[in-house]
């Protein structure tokens, strides 16, 4: 009788464990869901929403290596909560699982994207590389094209700022800028590839 009180208590326990639910969401450990993702990747506004009510997921998504900008994403996802997180990582976050479905973003509206991000460890970095002649938000995987001569030279002159950081970063050197705002649109030339630069503002 003992025995299987004891029997009883861990599985009530587990149970327990195994119903609890956590984020803003309430939702399980390991629980599948499905997510859609927005067409401006990087950006200012790139709202990650839960379906199929379209509400704000409340966390992030990891292991999404295939997303490409300029396309929205239906995908399955898998809500991870761990117990014991990562320094200064977060508590739960999706871990994706495969695409549903993909389609092209049809719109032609501006948006933003930041070419400083501030880390944690590290302090502020310039979101920008170059090669040959490409500027890149990503290397690889995002480039960043120019409407005008005014925003070719205003790229290099941030490419310029990138090189001194690097040779003197034993030194601590940071951005000449406290922020860089760019405003974009697909590349229509370079669809899924590439941004265009239409304006840069600098913040002091």
């Amino acid at each position: 009788m003992k025995n299987l009180f004891i029997l009883l208590i861990a599985f009530a326990f587990v149970s327990c464990k195994k119903s609890e639910r956590y984020g803003p969401l309430n939702l399980k450990n390991g629980q599948e869901v499905e997510l859609l993702v927005s067409p401006r990747y990087a950006s200012d506004n790139d709202p990650l929403l839960k379906l199929p009510d379209q509400v704000d997921a409340g966390a992030s998504l990891w292991g999404f290596d295939q997303r490409e900008p300029g396309y929205t994403y239906r995908i399955k996802a898998r809500f991870n909560r761990d117990e014991v997180p990562l320094q200064d990582g977060p508590e739960y976050y999706f871990v994706f699982e495969k695409i549903i479905s993909k389609a092209q973003y049809k719109g032609t509206e501006p948006f933003t994207v930041q070419l400083i991000t501030n880390y944690a460890v590290g302090g502020p970095a310039i979101r920008l590389n170059k090669t040959g002649t490409d500027y890149y938000m990503i290397p690889d995987k995002l480039q960043l094209t120019y409407a005008n001569s005014t925003v070719q030279g205003q790229l290099e002159e941030i490419w310029l700022n990138v090189q001194e950081i690097r040779a003197n970063w034993q030194k601590g050197q940071r951005p000449k800028w406290k922020g860089i705002k760019a405003t974009v649109v697909q590349d229509p030339q370079k669809f899924g590839k590439a941004y265009l630069v239409q304006q840069l503002q600098f913040i002091d």
